[in-house]
């Protein structure tokens, strides 16, 4: 294998480990994976990646982003630090490229990548299930939240949101191939893989990845019919699952549920119907331009921007009590930082890069790419509470994905991945074993 091919793979195959205990390694696999890209399409003069339809969209977005952020008046507020920060965020657009037509272009890489990601989901899961038992750790961690969150094996509230992510890539081919087999023994642990991940979920106690997770097993269940079932199933067993926790752990039945429907019926006035009024005062005050790159955390401390709550429950909209570094939702973190135009660039990004993952999937459901559509689906969802876009923590765990998906779409017709032993079909559940290349 060439020098620049066998660098840009270990980079990929590393990244998910880097993600969980070391982001700051992973921007490394990023610029490494980055940088031997580009040198590749340099040294063979191959720059055909540059006509993808979705990356011209999201180049468009980086740009007005960019543009925004100039520190020359009336452009960015942010200073030379908020041109920087914008300026670096075209790494993650090249990474994604660089997996979908490179690195992830032959099978054999994508089945390492699977891998890494089983064992990541199976750590977190793991060290969740300890620390469940043992109130700690295999770190000696304990749980946090006053012991309503399952922090895995972190010592953060942050095993949530990746698990979200990486478990429906992992869990739906692995049950779609088990359901293949058409025995008692491969139906049952099917069914034991989505009620493990729904159950998973909930002892955890984050809201919002519980909430996207059971949304995501929604559009499983759409897209695979033989598996509607097991998603129907796993839905009763989920609310179950919440019943029992009010028992098993009443702190975390009053985090997901009760202060859920808390939050709900005081929204305009909760810490975040504060961060999204404040971002929609900005927003207003500078409607074409937004305040550029981390426009957010520059402008919810000014007093120009103290404008009522919704509602007008608040008048000076909290104050500066509440000001966080990011408005916790990707749609108006767009806004704020590139105004209306802004966010409406990134609805289009978000949508370019929607399409090629759907395109054929009714027509043809390949489990493993239902699972990581429905995983890019359910981290640039709307209607969520979420990290800043770009933050390595999960932007990393984003881009990634994104990239792996694309590459599914564009290169795997079937996939034959070894799980636990077994040999798991990712193929269509109507198609025969098998399968070429594209």
């Amino acid at each position: 294998m060439p020098p620049l091919d066998l660098a840009g793979r270990l980079a990929v195959v590393v990244m998910p480990l880097m993600l969980l205990h070391a982001p700051s390694l992973a921007e490394g696999s990023i610029a490494v994976a980055d940088l031997c890209f580009l040198a590749r399409s340099a040294l063979e003069s191959d720059w055909r990646w540059l006509g993808t339809r979705w990356l011209h969209v999201a180049l468009l977005w980086w740009g007005w982003l960019v543009i925004c952020s100039v520190p020359i008046p009336p452009l960015g507020p942010g200073g030379a630090h908020s041109l920087v920060e914008a300026l670096a965020v075209v790494r993650f657009l090249i990474f994604a490229a660089a997996l979908e037509h490179w690195v992830l272009r032959d099978l054999g890489a994508r089945r390492w990548l699977f891998g890494i990601v089983a064992a990541a989901a199976a750590w977190i899961a793991g060290n969740c299930l300890l620390q469940f038992a043992t109130g700690h750790n295999l770190f000696g961690a304990p749980r946090g939240a006053g012991g309503a969150v399952l922090t895995g094996p972190f010592r953060k509230e942050r095993a949530g949101p990746p698990l979200s992510r990486i478990i429906l890539p992992v869990i739906v081919p692995a049950a779609a191939g088990l359901l293949q087999y058409r025995r008692v023994a491969g139906t049952l642990a099917a069914y034991a893989l989505l009620l493990g991940a729904v159950g998973m979920m909930v002892l955890i106690g984050q809201r919002m990845p519980l909430t996207l997770t059971g949304f995501g097993l929604l559009v499983v269940g759409l897209l695979l019919p033989r598996l509607r079932p097991v998603v129907a199933a796993a839905a009763v067993a989920g609310v179950g699952f919440v019943a029992a926790v009010a028992v098993l752990s009443p702190p975390t039945y009053a985090r997901v549920v009760l202060q859920f429907f808390m939050l709900l019926r005081h929204f305009p006035t909760s810490p975040y119907g504060e961060i999204y009024a404040r971002s929609w005062h900005i927003a207003t005050a500078r409607p074409w331009f937004g305040r550029g790159f981390d426009g957010f955390r520059t402008g919810c401390l000014l007093p120009e921007y103290f404008g009522p709550t919704f509602g007008g429950g608040l008048p000076d909209g909290g104050g500066a009590a509440f000001c966080t570094t990011h408005p916790h939702n990707f749609y108006v973190q767009a806004l704020a930082e590139g105004g209306f135009p802004g966010l409406v660039l990134f609805v289009a990004t978000a949508l370019a890069w929607l399409a090629p993952l759907a395109r054929g999937l009714w027509r043809n459901p390949v489990p493993l790419r239902v699972g990581l559509f429905a995983s890019m689906l359910i981290q640039i969802w709307p209607i969520a509470s979420t990290s800043d876009f770009v933050d390595t923590t999960m932007g990393g765990w984003f881009f990634l994905l994104l990239g792996w998906a694309l590459a599914e779409a564009r290169w795997g017709r079937a996939a034959v991945l070894a799980i636990t032993g077994a040999t798991v079909v990712a193929g269509p559940l109507r198609a025969p074993i098998g399968g070429k290349e594209a």
